[in-house]
């Protein structure tokens, strides 16, 4: 299977711990860190996402207005730079061990936190960051293809 996510929920699965909006997006949230824990690949998305799936049915989520939307660009471009390759709807990602680590290397230094200006939950990404991402809900176990030697 396959997990649909805009550019800006890369950045938040690096720190998320189960906070969310409700019960209902952190019960959501907890299955789709877990599917990606086990493996699960990305499929890059514009607007609305798997993450966000719990917040359509409010009166004006969130998901819809034009703030998502730009943190998705900014998302997009830091981590497109990051990686090396281009990052944009229909694009699928593999985030493995080597990758995680290198995408929260860079979230700690600031390397990829344009998208992360007004956030709500910015102030508890970075503790967590600081933290050496304790309690984070996404991890992949490190394998023979993740390995640097």
């Amino acid at each position: 299977m396959t997990i649909r996510l805009r550019a800006h929920h890369l950045l938040c699965l690096l720190t998320y711990v189960g906070k969310g909006y409700s019960p209902a997006f952190t019960a959501n949230y907890d299955g789709i860190a877990e599917r990606l824990s086990r493996g699960e690949d990305i499929l890059l998305v514009s607007g609305p996402d798997d993450i966000c799936a719990p917040l359509l049915d409010e009166p004006e989520p969130h998901c819809l207005r034009d703030s998502a939307a730009a943190r998705d660009q900014l998302a997009a471009q830091d981590v497109e730079e990051l990686l090396a390759r281009s990052i944009h709807a229909g694009v699928r990602l593999d985030l493995g061990a080597a990758m995680l680590i290198r995408m929260r290397q860079a979230f700690s230094t600031g390397l990829v936190r344009k998208a992360c200006g007004g956030c709500e939950w910015s102030g508890l990404c970075s503790t967590i960051a600081a933290g050496g991402y304790p309690d984070t809900r996404l991890q992949r176990p490190v394998d023979a293809q993740d390995c640097p030697f």
